[in-house]
């Protein structure tokens, strides 16, 4: 599944078209998705401009001119297409693995009028469809049932070690799991989870806990919180890790994929100086873990 750099890579791509842009009309080319599309979606939409294109954790938002917000999740083979007039798709870039190409998985197809006055198409394929379009119509954004939760996000100075030790002070589940828990950072995922840790020498199955002093912060928990920050911000600048079931909105793919250090990198050596040991990987919560046992305590 797109983890949040991915997502953010989407939205980076997609905002220069989408933003200011005119819809003309949405074709839906089936009833649902993972959920219904809303009721009278295609019709709501129709006429509006889309002022701005946010990102909230692994979601996208559409934000159009009545206030009304279009949430949009990737599920785990979603992504979207730029067809401009009657120009041949473009699909720029090197793909790493095939991506689906065929019409049947276009689910969602944007009719736009751009601010410069061109026409295109943005088109949502999803060949699971485990995706899905919501509307978001009453109320501040952070009241939705899947957003108010949502814990802080991880791209930004407010993530620090003070924080983190509050959100984990008491948990007694794994390092690794409390991470994962979208209450404590909104859009970590497996894969920057397992490079945050590595990064900050701490083992996945420690007691989160054990991490936090007994006032306040504490040098591990700043470490982790420097180390998450850092891994998600590379992983943006770099355009995502470029996994099998993950395209940019331009149709080329990210290479953070090749700087892993220990994610997928099960039996190699430990990337750090001065450590001897080898990458290892156990399941914890039904998922991969890669860690080293040599130098993450």
């Amino acid at each position: 599944m797109p983890e949040l750099p991915e997502v953010e890579t989407v939205r980076r791509g997609l905002q220069p078209i989408m933003e200011g842009a005119h819809i003309d009309s949405v074709e839906l080319r089936r009833p649902d998705l993972r959920f219904p599309f809303p009721r009278g979606f295609a019709e709501r939409l129709r006429g509006q401009e889309i002022i701005a294109l946010g990102r909230r954790a692994k979601y996208l938002l559409i934000h159009l001119e009545t206030s009304d917000v279009v949430l949009c999740h990737l599920g785990m083979s979603g992504s979207f297409r730029i067809d401009q007039d009657d120009e041949e798709q473009q699909a720029p870039g090197a793909f790493h693995h095939p991506r689906s190409k065929a019409e049947k998985h276009d689910h969602a197809v944007f009719h736009l009028t751009s601010g410069d006055g061109r026409t295109l198409r943005v088109v949502y394929n999803d060949p699971r469809r485990f995706g899905f379009m919501l509307l978001h119509d009453e109320g501040p954004l952070d009241s939705h049932p899947l957003l108010a939760t949502l814990g802080i996000e991880p791209t930004g100075n407010a993530l620090d070690g003070a924080l983190l030790a509050e959100r984990l002070r008491g948990k007694r589940t794994p390092l690794k799991a409390a991470l994962l828990d979208q209450r404590v950072i909104a859009g970590l995922g497996n894969i920057y989870v397992c490079e945050a840790l590595w990064r900050a020498r701490l083992s996945p199955k420690r007691s989160a806990d054990t991490i936090v002093a007994r006032r306040g912060t504490s040098e591990r928990c700043e470490r982790l919180a420097t180390s998450i920050r850092a891994v998600i911000a590379e992983a943006i600048a770099a355009g995502g890790s470029s996994l099998r079931d993950y395209v940019k909105a331009d149709g080329s793919l990210g290479y953070f994929q090749h700087t892993f250090k220990v994610y997928g990198r099960e039996g190699h050596a430990c990337g750090h100086d001065e450590c001897s040991g080898t990458v290892r990987r156990i399941v914890q919560g039904g998922r991969s873990t890669f860690y080293c046992p040599n130098c993450q305590r």
